[in-house]
């Protein structure tokens, strides 16, 4: 049984409809990444998944139960972690108070804690003490990762998680999540840097005015480089 399912979910704002019959599944362990441009559907499909924007048609199922119409903070609950684009951590509380604020015990006693996340992120460590508005961006967006982990999500989402990032913090970036994949979370990666995508996924569905347009493997799109002309390129 696939982990997270989306089934042709349509979702609107107000009168303005966003997508239109969404549909992929990702399997445990996997990350499956949404590719596309500015405002094809990347970060409503996101939301539609955790609950801050219900799809209007469709089915959305997690681990087997319904979440479709369920409220943000449940889907939470379930073990769905999202790290939105815009970071949103508190900047007056401390690194490790951030951290702290979000903290749930795994059901299981060997999840995220402290100690576990310094070790992904061991720049956080250092600084744990500061503010987190005085920190740098990519350190902000190591911050809101490890907050989300530390609910202890089975199923992690990322909404564009390199953007305005250096290349080097990029990079570190990239293999961080990789050891994340490596632990056996699931992810779903919603992403335009083309190469952080290719070296992560599992799986890839590019997005273009609210639906799937192509799905394939890595090497797929690698083999293909007119669908990448098609709707990647600027």
């Amino acid at each position: 049984m696939p982990q997270l399912e989306v089934h042709s979910i349509h979702t609107s704002y107000g009168l303005s409809q966003v997508l239109f019959g969404i549909s992929f599944v990702v399997e445990p362990g996997e990350v499956v990444s949404l590719i596309g441009r500015n405002g094809v559907g990347k970060t409503t499909t996101m939301r539609s998944i955790i609950g801050l924007t219900h799809a209007t048609m469709g089915r959305i199922t997690f681990e087997g139960t319904n979440i479709t119409r369920m409220a943000a903070h449940r889907i939470s609950r379930l073990g769905v972690g999202f790290v939105p684009e815009e970071r949103r951590i508190f900047p007056q509380l401390t690194v490790w108070e951030n951290l702290d604020i979000a903290r749930r015990p795994a059901n299981n006693g060997n999840g995220w804690d402290e100690e576990r996340v310094f070790s992904l992120f061991p720049d956080l460590r250092d600084i744990q003490s500061r503010p987190g508005g005085v920190l740098s961006g990519g350190q902000q967006q190591m911050l809101t990762i490890a907050r989300s982990l530390m609910n202890n999500p089975r199923l992690l989402l990322l909404d564009e998680p390199s953007e305005g990032l250096a290349p080097k913090v990029v990079e570190d970036l990239r293999d961080q999540i990789k050891a994340l994949k490596d632990s056996g979370l699931s992810i779903v990666l919603a992403e335009q840097n083309l190469s952080f995508v290719l070296y992560l996924s599992d799986r890839c569905h590019i997005l273009e005015k609210g639906e799937v347009k192509y799905s394939g493997t890595p090497n797929d799109l690698r083999a293909n480089p007119d669908v990448l002309e098609r709707y990647l390129t600027l």
